[in-house]
């Protein structure tokens, strides 16, 4: 199991396909609370012209927990030991929600971030309400769906209900069978109450505003127009404040338009990255 230790805790991560040859390798960026399995729907597709690179923060699936709250900085340090460990002197980042603030501070902070492509992710971390996807509600007057000690069947049903603040009602009605296996995905792979807790402090304080100008990479802001946990016009207003941002709606599209728009997303990324890779081919 690949792992390699930053500030304390032993992070996972997992890289697939070519070994950067082809360009930068695409260092994915979870969202807070949640697994690697988030980006299941674009490391497949991309790994084979580019390495995709996923990793759990800290707190999460496979990775070590240490002491909360985490800060943004560490977090993005963590990134930066992950760029490291695969021995990458640039990456094509990607984020979601509290994974893009990540990307942003690395982006301002490292050297190494050529691109970023940000999904449901805002300037300041005050517009960010990701509450509803992380503290299930209690199912029966039982315990929460984050307590391990928790009826199956009651944490199973208390995941599927947050998910109604993560994807639209359109996509969970179309698509049941993807909805069953994220929940079987959330139940062995996210972060349990105190990890996801101590990385949602990172966004407390986050406030890019006055920074923006700084981060000079090509910028994708990706966002769907139905989500409810990060307002489509904080992302447009995030896009607007960056030199070289652009803003891509995804219409009726919720938090996590990566998995409903997946086909889409893939092919903006895809050439999106073609754009800024020498040589590279689909």
């Amino acid at each position: 199991m690949p792992t390699v230790r930053n500030r304390g805790a032993s992070l996972f991560y997992s890289a697939e396909g070519e070994d950067g040859d082809e360009g930068p390798p695409v260092v994915f960026v979870n969202e807070a609370g949640l697994g690697g399995w988030l980006w299941s729907w674009q490391h497949a597709s991309l790994a084979g012209p580019f390495e995709t690179v996923v990793w759990d923060l800290r707190g999460t699936g496979r990775s070590e927990e240490t002491a909360g709250p985490h800060d943004l900085e560490t977090l993005a340090s963590d990134f930066e030991a992950i760029c490291r460990e695969v021995e990458s002197r640039s990456v094509h980042a990607v984020g979601l929600g509290l994974g893009g603030a990540i990307a942003l501070e690395a982006a301002r902070s490292s050297g190494r971030v050529e691109t970023l492509t940000l999904l449901g992710t805002a300037a300041h971390g005050s517009v960010f309400d990701l509450e509803p996807l992380l503290d299930a509600p209690e199912s029966n007057g039982r315990e929460p769906s984050g307590d391990p000690t928790a009826a199956p069947d009651d944490r199973r049903n208390a995941i599927r209900t947050t998910l109604e603040s993560a994807l639209s009602a359109d996509f969970r009605d179309r698509q049941p069978d993807v909805v069953d296996g994220i929940v079987d995905w959330r139940l062995e792979g996210d972060a349990d109450p105190a990890g996801r807790q101590a990385q949602l402090a990172a966004l407390a304080e986050f406030d890019a505003r006055d920074w923006l100008v700084e981060v000079t990479q090509p910028t994708q802001v990706l966002h769907g127009t139905a989500d409810a946990l990060v307002p489509p016009d904080a992302g447009r207003d995030l896009a607007n404040g960056l030199p070289r941002g652009t803003f891509v709606p995804l219409e009726g599209a919720g938090h996590l338009a990566n998995v409903e728009r997946s086909r889409a997303v893939n092919d903006r990324l895809f050439g999106f990255l073609e754009g800024h890779t020498d040589g590279l081919e689909r």
